[in-house]
């Protein structure tokens, strides 16, 4: 059975989605950005947008059940690949020894122009 996550501590969806989705245990999240969930406020600079997405991604895990520990797969896009080290610092602080798997890639553009979005596939009680 197909159920919706929702919380108002990550974005709002701004389109026909769900900001997450489990299935059978498993947590689908769609591509969250770093906008301040309070403010619809963006922080300036890669190192600080990515803080921000990293947290709204915890938030919405927490929503699900499910900590970044339980995580297995993400997916971050970024605008400059030249910001690529500076990300890696910020996401390293987020999982704990067990990193994801994950895919990296780097886009013309993302939503509200923001520098990077992050996905993930997370399995409760991992």
């Amino acid at each position: 059975m197909k159920k919706v996550i929702k919380t108002d501590k990550a974005p709002a969806a701004i389109g026909p989605y769900s900001q997450a989705i489990e299935v059978n245990g498993v947590v689908y999240t769609s591509g969250i950005i770093p906008v301040v969930p309070a403010t619809g406020e963006i922080p300036e600079g890669s190192v600080e947008q990515a803080k921000q997405a990293f947290e709204n991604l915890t938030n919405l895990l927490k929503e699900a059940g499910c900590s970044m520990a339980d995580v297995v797969k993400t997916t971050v896009f970024i605008k400059e690949m030249n910001d690529f080290a500076k990300i890696n610092e910020v996401y390293e602080k987020f999982f704990e020894a067990d990193y994801p798997a994950r895919s990296c890639v780097e886009v013309a553009r993302l939503p509200k122009d923001v520098m990077l979005e992050v996905e993930a596939i997370a399995i409760k009680n991992v």
